[in-house]
């Protein structure tokens, strides 16, 4: 889009052009905000901001379900110039602490329910009585009104400034604050509309939290790239995620994994609204199996794809045509460059060899803020981002992930894929969910315990699981040790965080 550099930019190029046109909808309360009114909240914000002192640039922050604030709230501060610090609601006090000061948030927006939390929170901080903390209705409108100021309080922001500051929900030590430009953003919502050709038509049914990338970019950003829209419920429900999706006449949804797996055990679920174009996956690798399932259970075709937050969100994904995707991939490339790599060596590997997959484009962050030693890890010579995934490129350029690097299981000295194992669990009839992952083992180094959830109305004995691996996997690659558990520890996006699972194996 011609001269776009900003989120400002681009807020005001929609609300002058279709000003009307209802932008999201949000179906607890019955409230919706066209192109102008999100332009209205931004500016209003910015004079609020501005008079409270708070400088452009600056850091703040918001503890937020999905709803109307969380939304105007995550673009408004962005467009206004200054940087955006979602906190994510699974957060507990040491973190949100960690957070708050590591960013040094000058302000917080909370809901009521979360206020007692967030002050805990502030007590941890050093300088925690300075941050300014407003509470907020999630569902109501702005308490700011933005319609009748003449101009922005600050500069427009450049391309190049720092937008949104987001926390890694690494498996282990603290998170790393993640700094996406302007122009990563825009990126990220250019990929995203093109790979899937979205227009001013589409509408997406948007249960992903706010706090995490996947629904910043893909979500909430894309459509504001491409004039869509959006409807976006407190949270994700599976009993009601379907006639959402027709209530409001969506014509594409965004899922993760997790989500896919739940929908398909969801019994007497309805067929989707044939208005549903396609259902996209991101975040995790789909197993194959599930894949499938959900295809022929529901006639509606997955679109599996890959990102991170380092890559504000899309980074590969499969072509749009149902013929050219391929399943257990994530795609292609879509808008930067990858290739694979020796992790150790960085040796640049060719096609059907296993190493590091690595990026590099215009979506790729800025780096980790105020941790220059992290930054210059995160990167390989030339700007290539180290994802830290295992995997292949096909003689097609299609990419495959095996796994992660740090969560490789190496027993007796051969690399074991948790996925592989992950993966034939999954076939089983009675399991839902399952995560493999290396134990400590005095013969071998390592060896394989996995974490399963049944499904609801399963029965299932654990040599039965056994056996099956066996049969699937042969005995080396057999779990030593199944745990049966009520559920997998996830990180924000729903993804299995795997090493959590250790203290279920001591």
């Amino acid at each position: 889009m011609s001269g776009v550099d900003s989120l400002r930019a681009l807020l005001h190029a929609r609300a002058a052009a279709h000003p009307a046109r209802v932008f999201a909808r949000f179906p607890e309360s019955g409230r919706q905000i066209d192109f102008a009114g999100l332009r209205a909240n931004a500016l209003g914000l910015a004079a609020e901001l501005a008079a409270r002192g708070i400088a452009p640039g600056e850091r703040v922050a918001f503890l937020l379900p999905n709803g109307y604030q969380a939304l105007s709230l995550f673009i408004g501060l962005q467009a206004a110039g200054a940087v955006a610090v979602p906190l994510s609601l699974l957060a507990q006090g040491a973190q949100l602490a960690h957070v708050l000061e590591h960013a040094r948030v000058r302000r917080v927006f909370v809901a009521p329910d979360l206020e007692e939390r967030l002050r805990e929170a502030l007590a941890l901080v050093a300088d925690g009585a300075a941050i300014q903390v407003t509470t907020l209705d999630p569902d109501a409108p702005a308490p700011w009104d933005g319609t009748q100021a003449a101009a922005w309080p600050w500069p427009a922001p450049a391309a190049g400034d720092d937008a949104l500051q987001m926390y890694t929900s690494g498996t282990t030590g603290k998170p790393k604050g993640v700094v996406l430009s302007h122009a990563n953003l825009l990126a990220g919502a250019r990929f995203v509309s093109e790979a899937h050709r979205l227009g001013a038509d589409d509408r997406v049914l948007a249960v992903l939290p706010l706090y995490h990338i996947n629904a910043q970019v893909v979500t909430a950003l894309a459509p504001l790239w491409h004039g869509g829209s959006l409807v976006m419920p407190r949270r994700f429900s599976v009993h009601a995620f379907w006639e959402l999706a027709e209530d409001h006449a969506c014509t594409w949804i965004n899922l993760v994994p997790t989500m896919i797996a739940y929908l398909l055990a969801a019994p007497g679920a309805a067929a989707p609204d044939p208005r549903l174009r396609f259902c996209r996956s991101a975040s995790a690798p789909l197993p194959p199996a599930q894949h499938r399932a959900f295809e022929q259970r529901f006639g509606l075709g997955i679109i599996e794809t890959m990102g991170l937050t380092e890559t504000a969100a899309p980074c590969f994904s499969n072509p749009l045509d149902p013929a050219q995707r391929r399943i257990g991939s994530p795609g292609r490339p879509w808008g930067n460059e990858a290739r694979i790599a020796d992790p150790r060596t960085g040796e640049v590997l060719g096609d059907e060899r296993t190493g590091e997959i690595q990026v590099r484009g215009p979506n790729v962050m800025k780096g980790y803020h105020r941790d220059p030693q992290a930054t210059a890890l995160a990167f390989a010579d030339g700007g290539w981002l180290r994802t830290g995934d295992l995997g292949h490129r096909d003689h097609e350029g299609y990419y495959f992930v095996t796994g992660r690097i740090k969560e490789l299981i190496i027993k007796g000295g051969e690399n074991i894929s948790p996925r592989e194992i992950d993966e034939a669990l999954l076939r089983h009839p009675a399991v839902l969910e399952a995560a493999a992952v290396g134990i400590p083992d005095p013969l071998y180094g390592q060896d394989i315990g996995a974490g399963i959830v049944l499904r609801a109305d399963a029965r299932c004995e654990l040599e039965e699981l056994l056996d099956f691996c066996r049969a699937e996997l042969g005995p080396f690659k057999t779990p030593r040790v199944l745990r049966v558990l009520a559920e997998l520890p996830k990180g924000p996006s729903g993804k299995v965080q795997r090493l959590r699972l250790l203290p279920y194996f001591d």
